[in-house]
């Protein structure tokens, strides 16, 4: 009989409430919650009563628990660095890092030292690369990635509340100040945030896509209010379009596309938060129109299962050079749109 993998948490907020504990709750004979650190010890408290687990509000606390062998980093995305190298110099089995794995290059750097060094295995929790739906269309895309010419990412959302009160009784949401929308940095930031927070999902698809991506020039990139972005770059040769907003009134509908001459991937994910099935993938040529998914099993319990896998021996961990270069992507990606947002401003001004 296999033995049940500890968890502990660093950070109880929404993402923890709304995904992982309603996740793990499905994979009783893999896991078991048993510590739960947050800032806010009553939020603590009560996250971890809900899964009779201990709670704390020291990092510390949790890493010198023996009873968590792996670490789920689900706090902002500021400590995410900080605190995976400190998880792996605690000797734990495995860290899950919720996305981004760190907001630099040099914090990369760092952690693929670490994690170098120490030999602990580090899974990102980007969910769409564990999707079985995405993951079977990689399968049979043949040479989809050397004849593709043009990939769109569109992500249509209402807010991350909508989702995550049909999931759980979410305690303590973070406040968020309303921005001033006149301020070109401001404009800016939101626009990097939303590659950072949104785009990024998708983003290490589109790497496995790119024969190269030092050449990333951006064309154009704008902010769109309440919340989202269009952001048009090259890279590697191909056009990609990058697309998102959040409305109090539209469906969801998250979709990635690739086009070739001659072949069309089109991939539509279950939005985030919500505990659906897997995407489900659409192959299409002159000929014909393969389709894979949805399965019962989406990105998020598959993350968790190849984390359990890769913990017991049964499947060898994700490269931490791979994770370190999605992330790196991602950073210039959302560095070249902020730079693009500010000279469109300036332009914009001088006329």
């Amino acid at each position: 009989m296999q033995s049940i993998i500890g968890i502990g948490f660093l950070g109880a907020g929404p993402v923890t409430q709304a995904i992982h504990l309603p996740t793990l709750a499905r994979l009783g004979d893999d896991f078991a919650i048993r510590h739960v650190t947050d800032i806010d010890a009553a939020v603590a408290e009560a996250v971890a009563g809900r899964v009779g687990a201990v709670h704390s509000t020291s990092v510390d606390a949790l890493l010198d628990d023996p009873a968590v062998e792996v670490v789920a980093i689900c706090s902002p995305h500021t400590f995410h660095a900080e605190q995976l190298i400190a998880a792996c110099r605690a000797g734990k089995k495995a860290v899950l890092c919720e996305k981004p794995l760190a907001m630099s290059a040099a914090e990369a750097a760092a952690i693929a030292a670490v994690s170098a060094e120490t030999g602990v295995p580090i899974v990102v929790g980007a969910m769409h690369t564990f999707d079985p739906g995405w993951r079977a269309a990689v399968a049979h895309w043949g040479d989809l990635p050397q004849s593709s010419h043009t990939i769109r990412s569109s992500i249509v959302l209402p807010p991350n509340s909508r989702f995550e009160d049909v999931a759980t009784e979410v305690l303590s949401r973070p406040s968020f100040p309303t921005p001033d929308l006149t301020d070109v940095e401001v404009l800016a930031g939101m626009v990097h945030a939303g590659v950072m927070g949104l785009a990024i999902h998708d983003l290490p698809l589109i790497r496995s896509l790119l024969p190269r991506y030092d050449d990333l020039r951006v064309i154009d990139a704008m902010f769109l209010a309440p919340f989202g972005y269009r952001i048009l770059f090259v890279a590697g040769g191909k056009s990609i379009e990058l697309h998102a907003a959040m409305s109090q009134t539209w469906q969801p509908n998250w979709v990635l596309e690739v086009f070739a001459d001659d072949q069309v991937l089109q991939v539509e994910f279950t939005p985030s938060f919500v505990h659906a099935g897997s995407a489900i993938s659409t192959l299409t040529t002159s000929e014909s129109a393969r389709v894979f998914g949805p399965t019962d099993v989406n990105g998020y319990e598959a993350e968790w299962r190849e984390l359990a896998a890769i913990v017991r021996g049964e499947l060898a961990p994700p490269s931490t050079d791979d994770l370190v270069e999605d992330l790196r992507f991602a950073l210039a990606v959302a560095d070249a749109a902020a730079k693009a947002v500010r000279s469109a401003q300036k332009a914009e001004v001088a006329t």
